[in-house]
């Protein structure tokens, strides 16, 4: 979501008569870095600037998505390659957003680029079967253990056709989806993603509030929003055997890194199935980079239903959706229609099989995780040292710092995490050729192209953003 940071006018009126808490001197550090590096910020992304006040004559905001406008303006891109990006003034940057986590293999990595280069010889587009279809179908069932796949052309349309696969399935309209958590830009699920909290409605039992306009009543009346972690309130919506499907991240990496408290999910599994609503996994944002078989390997639960895209197709536009063998007979039979012109192209699908066959192995994907684990720890043992509010979160090749002294188990305890500190390590790391995702509700990935030189200059950065807050 775009970024937005506090006022920079320092501590209230009401703490001139007493002496300012640890907290609140952090924070008043925090504001002094941030309006000192949003300065350095400006001066060196003049180029940037300008090419963003020309984008904005033609497109809203000057960005082909909202996603990519953030304050106080984006960086602008020239090229990529490996772990590192350009921008057109010339900076240099270790990309820890890689594509909002979609970018495992890295950037223009070679293998990609050779398969891709073979296939521009031979054709781009057939809106005919190629044989390269079946083979990442089975490459992704091998993982994901799954036998039946489609193919779209992102995580929106992936977790839209799977939605609309479980109500064919159950005949149902409802659909249950997590306070917080993002599914892509599709109607359904464009509710309760950032919900404003005095509209939110009880932690318990969230109003399911629209993210934008052009959302319709009907929508939202069969919309149900949930908190996450908490199996009691799945129950409650359930109870009435009206529902089609639970949406739902395994972990929720929309608001930092947010895991499964023990036995979450289990309990989602068999509530789901006790009342014939279909589980749908959406991973999107974990994939691959949770482990080889993602997170649904990982945790050791197997939904009815998946939705993926991102992290396995190299930086090409490709999302997928699979399912056990008779929920996706809807679409075999015709009950159920899945459509698109470029849905598995064989551009596409090129670059997807070099990423699961021969990228992203077992053993390679297993050493990234390994190294992101080097990197978590490095900034644990500052934040100790320094006794900071804060705390690190890992989930395979991903990984967070959270600004709360707590961990974050739900969209509420999200936001009591403390934002004025966020964007200040965010604008001093970008300053220095550390690129986060502007978001500050989003995590690092390490890509297989990442070296340890390069991964542990974070920490360095972070260890001198400490220094200057804590000193």
């Amino acid at each position: 979501m775009k970024t937005t940071h506090s006022s920079l006018s320092g501590t209230s009126t009401a703490r001139s008569t007493r002496s300012a808490t640890p907290h609140e001197q952090l924070i008043a550090r925090a504001k002094v870095i941030t309006a000192r590096e949003l300065l350095r910020y400006s001066d060196r992304t003049a180029g940037s600037q300008l090419a963003s006040q020309r984008a904005r004559r033609v497109m809203p905001m000057g960005v082909a998505s909202s996603f990519q406008n953030y304050d106080p303006h984006p960086i602008v891109v020239r090229s990529a390659r490996g772990a590192h990006m350009e921008d057109v003034d010339g900076h240099r940057y270790i990309d820890f957003s890689m594509g909002f986590g979609a970018l495992f293999s890295g950037h223009a990595n070679p293998i990609v680029r050779a398969a891709v280069d073979a296939q521009l010889n031979d054709g781009t587009l057939f809106v005919t079967p190629s044989e390269v279809n079946a083979e990442v179908a089975e490459l992704l069932g091998a993982r994901f253990g799954l036998p039946m796949w489609r193919f779209t052309n992102s995580g929106t349309e992936a977790t839209m056709d799977a939605i609309r696969v479980a109500r064919g399935v159950t005949g149902r309209d409802k659909i249950v989806k997590v306070e917080g958590g993002y599914h892509g830009h599709h109607d359904e699920v464009m509710v309760s993603m950032k919900p404003p909290l005095h509209l939110a409605g009880p932690a318990h039992a969230p109003h399911a509030v629209p993210a934008t306009a052009g959302i319709t009543a009907a929508v939202l009346g069969d919309t149900i929003v949930v908190p996450y972690n908490d199996a009691e309130a799945l129950e409650r919506a359930l109870s009435n055997n009206d529902v089609a499907c639970f949406i739902v991240e395994p972990v929720m990496e929309n608001i930092g890194i947010c895991k499964p408290l023990p036995g979450y999910l289990e309990a989602v599994r068999e509530i789901t199935q006790r009342h014939g609503t279909l589980l749908i996994f959406d991973e999107v944002k974990t994939g691959i980079t949770a482990g080889w078989g993602g997170a649904t390997g990982a945790l050791g639960v197997q939904p009815d239903l998946i939705a993926l895209a991102k992290s396995i197709g190299g930086g090409f536009p490709v999302g997928a959706f699979g399912g056990k063998a008779e929920y996706m007979d809807v679409i075999t039979t015709g009950k159920v229609l899945h459509l698109g012109t470029y849905n598995g192209n064989p551009l596409v699908m090129a670059a997807t099989r070099a990423v699961l066959n021969e990228v992203c192995t077992p053993a390679v994907t297993l050493g990234t995780a390994e190294l992101n684990e080097q990197l978590l720890s490095a900034c644990n043992d500052i934040i100790v040292s320094a006794s900071l509010p804060a705390h690190t979160v890992q989930f395979g090749a991903k990984g967070c710092i959270t600004w709360s002294a707590n961990p974050v188990h739900n969209y509420r305890d999200y936001k009591e995490t403390d934002f004025d500190l966020a964007f200040a390590q965010w604008i001093h790391g970008i300053n220095r050729g550390v690129l986060l995702p502007p978001g500050l509700d989003e995590q690092w990935l390490i890509s297989v192209m990442h070296t340890d030189a390069e991964v542990m200059h974070y920490a360095d950065v972070f260890q001198e953003f400490v220094g200057e807050l804590t000193k």
